[in-house]
């Protein structure tokens, strides 16, 4: 069975103290749900290792950005840290997105991209996608449609052609005035 997550990390235990708000937005660039999560304290922070280089994701003062497209196979988290520099930018490829009790959600394919701020882009967690279609946690087409969605997101990011990377920035500025739309 695919996973279901929701954007507002409510499992999450290193986050202590947390502010969370979500908008439907509908501007030039975006047709979707965006949220803001505001890291306020954590029990812990959260680095991760891409070759030799390691980054912390999460922290206090810390404030991620996610973008849910509308009819989309993706959604996008963008990491700022505390002084508001992008840290990285997490695509989780996906069979879809929604709000289920009031809560945005992505049903995860496994399959993800990052981009981190010198633009390097990153492929991961193929073998997880693996697994799952070999365990049947995903069909056949499921998996298709996870390397379809990965491949094309990963031309429009090396052409310059994906906007939610950037658009970010402008989300992050407009919730936390409360002034998205």
């Amino acid at each position: 069975m695919i996973k279901k997550r929701y954007a507002d990390r409510h499992d999450w235990r290193r986050i202590t103290q947390r502010h969370y708000v979500h908008e439907q937005v509908e501007n030039e660039v975006f047709k979707g749900h965006v949220t803001l999560l505001q890291l306020i304290e954590i029990a812990s922070p959260l680095d991760v290792r891409y070759g030799d280089e390691t980054i912390r994701i999460a922290d206090a003062g810390y404030v991620w950005v996610q973008q849910f497209p509308n009819d989309a196979h993706h959604a996008v988290t963008s990491m700022f840290d505390a002084t508001g520099q992008l840290v990285q930018t997490y695509i989780d490829i996906c069979l879809r997105t929604g709000v289920e009790d009031g809560r945005i959600y992505w049903e995860d394919l496994f399959l993800d991209l990052i981009v981190l701020p010198s633009g390097q882009v990153l492929l991961v967690d193929v073998d997880e996608l693996e697994a799952a279609r070999e365990q049947g946690i995903v069909s056949e087409a499921e998996y298709a449609l996870a390397w379809a969605e990965a491949k094309r997101l990963q031309k429009q990011l090396q052409d310059g052609s994906f906007p939610l990377v950037a658009h970010a920035e402008v989300m992050k500025q407009q919730l936390k005035q409360g002034t998205p739309r």
